[in-house]
Parts: C-alpha cells; structure tokens; sequence
C-alpha cells in the first residue's frame, strides 16, 4: 500500500481511515508493506497514526521524502537519491521499518544510465526494490471518489464498489495471464493500491473477489519470497509493472503492451459513463 498521507482520508477523519484499513487486515490475518512519503510523517499527528500500523506488525516500506517521480525533467539522479536518503532518516525510527523501496508511480528511470545508477544506489544502500507485479489504477477511483463526495456529501459512495472491484480483478486476471506466458507460471502476486478513503470502504470487496478466484491472500513478505522478484528487467523506460517489464524486455509483445501500463486515461471513459 503506498502514499500514507492525511490528506487523502476526507471525508473521513484520518483516524478513521487508518482504523478501518488496520482492523481489515488484522481480520485477514495478512501484513502488508506501508510504502511511506516521509514528508507526511514530520508532525506528530502523522507519526501516531503510522505507529498503530508498526503496532500492528506491518512493515513500513521507503517511498521517498517528496513523492516526485524519478523521471521529472528538473530533478537529477542525485537530486533523487538525496529524497530516498532524506526518507530514511525519517523512517528509520519506526520499529518496522525496513529498507524496502518503491519508486513514486513505479517510475525507474527513462535512460539507461539513471535505471542502472539508481539501482547501484539501492544495492549499495541496502534496499530491495518493493515491485509490484499486479499494478492498476485505484488511485483513479479514489480520487473520483473524493471530488463526487466534495461536490455532492449525500453521493452515494457505494456506486463505486461494483466498477473498482472489477477494475481490480480485470487487472489481476490480465498480469496473471501474461505472468503464464512470460514465465511459463503464476508467481506469487504484490497488488499495489493506496491509502484512500477507497480502499477503507471496498478493499474487504477486493478480498473477497479474489476468494471467489480461488486466490489465496499472502503476507508481503512471503510473496517477495518468489525469484522472480530478483529480476531486473533492461528496459527504457524503465518500471510498470515488473511483469509488464519482463514482457517488455522480451521484445515479443511490442504491439501488446500500452504506455503507461495503468493510468487514468484508460479509466475515465468508464467512469464518465457510468456518471461517476
């Protein structure tokens, strides 16, 4: 799960968001990696409510300190490994934390001199890069979400569930077909999804979804248990999803693979028309 923030929990308090997405994992029994931008975590306000997820046994992951993309035109390789450093002195006090990085938007580098110069950095600093194999666009739907909320209190939220669980199941089914393809087998997944007001009301949806697939929900760390994890994919640009990268670099499905893998262009028309 990435981008704790608390300003994306309207229009519930961000205490209730965070109790709600804390006790539905706890009823799964799973442990997550909280994937932190450790500008959100300077007050106390932010660190208490990231302590009840160190509390309750998750793993808190290095987002970065600002959130910008590797890829910004203004920002240099060092520019960004400076952010990943600042996090970790933020990060580091925290009892779970753990030196697992994710890139801001899955984005690692549109050079190949920036991909393998953060990757140098990540190994000689310690940090496994937290890949995500089922990548999607739930970040889209809780935003839609939130501006229908902020226009229209009495908007009904649960009109999202039924369009965001098969989002996220199409996505899932799509990775794991093309995963079959490319590796010839079904690796253990990592979904990404974000810390929303969303996800505090139809994540328990999304689990259910999968149960239904006959998907067993792991714990993080047993899924980054799985090889293919260790991949490291020669592709420019670099990132998406690791098994869209994986395809990628077989050079095999050129007119198969969209770019950006997810994004918010292939969910509007969807959303428009179903007037949310």
């Amino acid at each position: 799960m990435d981008d704790f923030t608390l300003t994306q929990a309207w229009p519930q308090t961000p205490s209730q968001v965070n109790r709600s997405l804390i006790d539905l994992f706890d009823k799964h029994g799973v442990r997550i990696i909280l994937f932190v931008t450790a500008s959100h975590v300077e007050d106390p306000s932010g660190r208490k409510l990231l302590n009840e997820w160190v509390d309750a046994g998750h793993t808190i992951g290095n987002h970065t300190y600002s959130h910008h993309t590797i890829n910004a035109r203004d920002r240099t390789l060092k520019d960004f490994e400076t952010d990943v450093l600042e996090a970790e002195k933020i990060l580091q006090p925290f009892a779970t934390y753990q030196r697992i990085f994710r890139f801001p938007a899955l984005k690692e580098g549109n050079s190949v001199e920036v991909r393998d110069g953060m990757r140098d950095f990540l190994r000689a600093h310690g940090f496994f890069n937290g890949r995500v194999t089922v990548d999607a666009s739930d970040w889209y739907y809780a935003e839609r979400l939130q501006s229908r909320l902020r226009i229209d209190p009495a908007f009904d939220a649960s009109r999202f569930m039924d369009p965001y669980v098969q989002h996220i199941r199409d996505r899932s089914l799509y990775y794991d077909n093309l995963a079959r393809e490319v590796l010839g087998r079904s690796p253990r997944h990592t979904l990404l999804v974000h810390y929303s007001f969303l996800n505090s009301q139809f994540l328990r949806n999304v689990l259910d979804m999968y149960r239904v697939l006959n998907w067993r929900v792991i714990s993080s760390s047993d899924a980054f248990r799985d090889p293919v994890f260790r991949a490291e994919p020669k592709t420019v640009p670099a990132g998406e999803s690791l098994i869209w990268a994986l395809a990628k670099e077989t050079g095999r499905y050129d007119g198969r693979l969209r770019y950006p893998g997810e994004d918010d262009i292939y969910e509007k028309p969807k959303l428009d028309q179903l007037g949310l």
